[in-house]
């Protein structure tokens, strides 16, 4: 009986092992930290690779600050795309990120943006006036979309006269949520979040109101011997990604 039950067990394990080498090799999951207001062009970048490569992307939306914080305390996020150039340098300084990988993916653009056609003109005077009772815009602590609309308000003269008038979201998603519900009439928003929105008003802000929003993306040193990870951080470099980056309203390097 026992010479059967070594016999059984060996075909059973010749058989495990048949199954895998004849069955294709998994696909990779990589997680990638993703700055908000980079969500639609992330998830239609990320679709292309994974039609491409049969590795599947993760991705998690939120604050760069928020992002940092979580990257600096463990989360096991490979990729980082931020709203800006200062966290991925950090990142880099503080040994998170692997040295020589960050580089500028995108260059945001602010807009003041309101549901109601009429609202906002074409140079953001609406500002000055009292016909509106709520601001929407992102934490200037951790989002850099809410840091150059604070510097916008400011440049302009206005910002101490409307901190009364602010709703501060946690992201610029959480802030263009606000404005698109009408739990503000108007909001700086990125032109990505409303580069495909119909109707509405808008104000493109100069580039020159605020210190330019330079996003730039760092691999991680959680993806530095992933494969997966390190494909995905290339592919946001090539050609199929950039077209993505530009049909949403961004500039590039």
């Amino acid at each position: 009986m026992n010479h059967r039950i070594a016999r059984r067990t060996l075909g059973w394990a010749a058989a495990v092992v048949a199954l895998a080498i004849g069955a294709p090799a998994l696909a990779a999951d990589v997680q990638v930290a993703v700055a908000a207001n980079f969500t639609e062009p992330a998830k239609e970048i990320a679709a292309a690779f994974e039609a491409k490569t049969h590795d599947h992307v993760a991705l998690s939306f939120g604050a760069s600050g928020q992002f940092y914080a979580q990257i600096s305390h463990g989360a096991p996020f490979e990729v980082f795309l931020s709203a800006d150039a200062d966290r991925p340098a950090q990142a880099e300084k503080d040994g998170f990120a692997v040295p020589g990988s960050r580089f500028t993916y995108a260059v945001g653009k602010l807009v003041l943006f309101s549901k109601t056609a009429g609202l906002v003109d074409g140079k953001g005077e609406v500002l000055r006036s009292d016909r509106f009772q709520k601001l929407a815009i992102a934490d200037p602590v951790t989002a850099p979309y809410g840091a150059a609309a604070v510097q916008t308000m400011t440049r302009l003269g206005v910002y101490d006269a409307l901190k009364a008038k602010l709703v501060q979201g946690t992201s610029i998603n959480q802030a263009y949520q606000f404005t698109e519900t009408g739990a503000a009439e108007l909001g700086f928003v990125a032109l990505s979040q409303v580069i495909n929105e119909a109707g509405g008003s808008r104000w493109l802000v100069p580039e020159a109101d605020h210190t330019p929003i330079e996003q730039q993306a760092v691999l991680l040193k959680t993806g530095q011997d992933d494969e997966a990870a390190k494909a995905f951080f290339a592919f946001l470099k090539g050609p199929e990604a950039r077209q993505v980056i530009l049909k949403y309203g961004y500039g590039t390097k």
